[in-house]
């Protein structure tokens, strides 16, 4: 290593990093650099919307190691997409390291560490041939498909250096997957597991104990944050790429479900391991909540329904009856271990959720509540089961304080800034807002009344793209068209998606609010167009934007998951089509919850809730054009309220700043010259 008077410094860094990678430095990066610096050196957190190009990766990344190294400290990196995470561990950092390595003395360290689940446990692998008892909802093809997974499985193991589940190619569904894995509550522990010494997430866990910067995901970077068992290793700086995503992640590992499944899948793991009475009575319990659901309907809960208050106390009593006859830890063989302790994590699970849903309802006043409780239906047509839900109505209390009060906080994405400033995502992360800001303070969702003298301290910067929008990009809004309605696409919108592709040549990404409306546009246009249309659910999705990629005369439609997942470059994407402004659905539970409760506090329910969403969605989905520094093209977006209604400005404030117009011959006449018509 170096001297220890002269580490060099981020500056010289970032110049050998860019230099390793065949890249040039870039203002917008520089500024990042600079920005992610200042908040590790002052503690003061940073959100940083770098638009695509900018080369944001590099820009955290070599002040995070230059951090590190400096301070023999670790620094985790949080992503929502598995896309990524590779991208950082499998190409950013590995030529980081080989870069920086003669500047520093020595390479940096990183490693990736995931949630327990999702690595091979070897003893539930090589604990007997009992499978769990959920298997007896499969008929019999499916039970010898899954055998010969698990053998499959087997084989794998003897090979695999790390368990990881996302390395086994082909995969395995879900169901063989949790045969072989366990969560965190079901793990004895590397010191009472039989070959603990060999297990692979403790081993991911040691590797990242000693690693510069830790690569994990928005999941577990909620679980270590949020459950009070700490599963990252120590860390003074977490940096959260992605971060639009972070709060629908957190809300999702904040979310208990309760089901008269998962209480009769526990019952069964009791086995033995109780007096069948007591299992019984667990399993009674089940099947009243079941009767008790099965005469509500689904939606949200306001207050708690009186049969439902007897059905899940009765799980909750019959639960702890179960955990007290259990007993605590005992010395037994490691099989016996095991059962128990996933017999123990099922029954801890049951009695916490049916505590939570019955605690949730003691404020007499929806708008004050922690939690918010509905009624949900899921699984195919014909077999779909009631779920009782609770979620957090918001977040941002909870990051408040065991995220941005016990780390610096570093979070960056191409879409952070809504509407021309950071604020509304602030308000959901439960930082105020931002200095200079003029967004009223009553406007607040969260659990704690802002300003307040002890908020934590942070800035935002939009350091900008490289690309040059306003001459890239043409925004056309088809204002002549008429406001979307409830009925799918009238023709009128299927001929404006068809002249928009006529004119592309093809080239063109489609993407709709519904898999409905994607599957009635590819329907009514494929036998219209001369070009080929592909439809999401026609292969995998990896497939599909494979072959559009590949043919430039080929279209792409589909819904929520092209929105961020699609990343191309060149003549294959000249036309990005957006059927309606992407608002949440006005029935969904936790929305209607939001809303309702930043209107009684005075705010404005729709702009903070479903805006905010539909100009996150709309953000990415317009992002889509723009992937290299020579593309061109045009982003349609059909629903005309972008440019007739009150919260259009919002909205349109959120997209890149294209060339806009509503001259439908412009646009066709554009697309025409950029396919050489």
């Amino acid at each position: 290593m170096p001297t220890a008077t002269r580490l060099p410094g981020v500056a010289e860094l970032l110049e050998a990093a860019v230099a390793a990678v065949g890249g040039q430095r870039r203002e917008g990066q520089d500024a990042m650099v600079q920005a992610v610096r200042k908040a590790i050196t002052t503690g003061e957190h940073v959100a940083v919307q770098a638009g695509t190009g900018t080369g944001k990766s590099l820009a955290y990344l070599v002040p995070a190691i230059h951090h590190a190294v400096a301070k023999d400290s670790t620094v985790v990196v949080s992503t929502a997409t598995i896309a990524l995470q590779r991208q950082l561990v499998d190409r950013d950092l590995p030529r980081l390291a080989k870069a920086l390595k003669p500047l520093l003395g020595r390479a940096p360290t990183f490693a990736i560490l995931k949630g327990r689940r999702n690595y091979l446990c070897l003893n539930k692998l090589h604990g007997g041939d009992d499978a769990d008892p959920a298997d007896e909802l499969f008929d019999p093809f499916a039970i010898s498909a899954m055998g010969r997974q698990i053998k499959r499985l087997h084989e794998w193991a003897d090979t695999s250096d790390k368990g990881d589940r996302d390395e086994l190619v082909p995969g395995v569904p879900d169901a063989t997957w949790r045969q072989v894995s366990v969560t965190a509550r079901e793990c004895l522990g590397a010191a009472k597991c039989p070959v603990g010494d060999d297990c692979f997430a403790e081993k991911a866990r040691a590797e990242a104990g000693k690693a510069d910067i830790v690569v994990t995901n928005h999941a577990l970077l909620a679980i270590d944050a949020l459950e009070g068992r700490p599963v990252l290793p120590e860390h003074d700086v977490v940096v959260v790429d992605e971060a639009h995503e972070l709060v629908d992640r957190v809300t999702g590992v904040a979310t208990a479900e309760l089901t008269s499944t998962s209480i009769g899948i526990a019952s069964r793991r009791l086995g033995k391991l109780v007096d069948q009475a007591v299992a019984d009575r667990l399993a009674e319990a089940g099947e009243g909540l079941a009767m008790v659901l099965e005469d509500l309907p689904p939606g949200r809960w306001d207050s708690l329904p009186q049969a439902a208050v007897g059905a899940l106390s009765a799980v909750r009593d019959a639960a702890a009856s179960c955990k007290q006859s259990l007993g605590s830890e005992r010395r037994e063989e490691p099989d016996a271990a095991a059962g128990r302790k996933i017999a123990q994590a099922s029954l801890d699970e049951l009695a916490d959720t049916a505590v939570r849903l019955l605690a949730a309802f003691e404020e007499p006043d929806p708008a004050k509540r922690r939690d918010v409780v509905w009624l949900a239906e899921q699984g195919p047509d014909g077999a779909r089961h009631k779920v009782l839900r609770a979620a957090p109505l918001w977040v941002g209390g909870l990051l408040r304080e065991r995220l941005f009060g016990r780390s610096t906080v570093v979070l960056t994405s191409a879409t952070l800034a809504l509407g021309g400033n950071f604020d509304a995502l602030a308000r959901q992360w439960g930082l105020p807002p931002e200095k200079g800001s003029d967004a009223k303070a009553d406007s607040t969702v969260e659990d704690d009344p802002i300003p307040d003298p002890d908020a934590p301290k942070w800035s935002g910067l939009d350091v900008g793209s490289p690309f040059a929008h306003g001459r890239s990009g043409i925004l056309y809004v088809a204002k002549r068209l008429p406001p979307p309605g409830r009925d799918g696409l009238p023709p009128s919108y299927l001929d404006e998606i068809a002249g928009l592709v006529e004119a592309a040549g093809g080239r063109t990404l489609g993407l709709f609010s519904s898999m409905r409306a994607a599957k009635q546009a590819t329907e009514a246009l494929r036998d219209r167009l001369d070009t080929p249309l592909l439809c999401q659910g026609d292969d995998s999705t990896m497939q599909l934007v494979k072959k559009f990629a590949e043919d430039d005369a080929t279209s792409l439609f589909g819904t929520l998951s092209l929105w961020q997942g699609v990343d191309v470059p060149g003549p294959s994407l000249s036309c990005v089509i957006i059927d309606r402004i992407p608002f949440p659905r006005p029935d969904d539970p936790l929305v209607a919850a939001r809303q309702r409760a930043t209107d009684a506090r005075g705010g404005n329910g729709f702009l903070t809730v479903s805006a905010t969403h539909a100009a996150l969605l709309l953000a990415q989905g317009a992002g889509r054009l723009l992937r290299g520094m020579d593309d061109r093209g045009v982003v349609a977006i059909l629903d005309p309220r972008l440019a007739t209604a009150r919260y259009g400005g919002f909205l349109r404030a959120s997209l890149p700043p294209f060339w806009p117009t509503d001259d439908r011959e412009k646009v066709h006449a554009a697309l025409r010259r950029l396919r050489g018509a």
